[in-house]
């Protein structure tokens, strides 16, 4: 039982430190942010499971984060606080034309990598947008002017 309770602290505080440092999607992750994830999933291993290698141990430390996993997707699903929560709300990058610096910073998106992301979307110029929004779901939707 003791692997139980280590396993439901553990994926909160995973998750409250994954929902603290990264918003972007996984396809656009840095290197840095890869190692982080390896890094952190073989300390909480160790963290979770002390000295049991048994099977048992094993079996109910990954059933307790996927009842997790799953309890989290459900109220997500279910009520909008716990979306807000456990996704974030969306974010405006750029309005009219003009970046929104504070919020550029706050996500740690230098203007460069918003740029070169609008240029993937074949947009040429700041100038042509009318909204940017980094969506909760890390990507950025960019809303051209008419």
């Amino acid at each position: 039982m003791d692997i139980v309770f280590r396993a439901l602290f553990l994926f909160a505080f995973v998750f409250m430190v994954m929902r603290a440092i990264v918003r972007r999607e996984l396809s656009s992750m840095s290197p840095l942010d890869l190692i982080l994830l390896i890094v952190l999933g073989d300390a909480i291993q160790q963290g979770l499971t002390q000295d049991d290698y048994s099977v048992t141990g094993a079996v109910l430390a990954v059933s307790t984060l996927a009842v997790c996993q799953a309890a989290v997707a459900f109220l997500s699903w279910r009520f909008r606080g716990a979306r807000r929560l456990t996704m974030g709300d969306p974010i405006v990058l750029v309005e009219d034309g003009k970046p929104i610096m504070k919020n550029l910073r706050r996500e740690r998106i230098p203007l460069e990598g918003l740029t070169e992301e609008m240029r993937g979307q074949q947009i040429a110029s700041l100038d042509d947008v009318a909204w940017a929004v980094l969506e909760s779901s890390g990507n950025i939707s960019f809303i051209e002017k008419s």
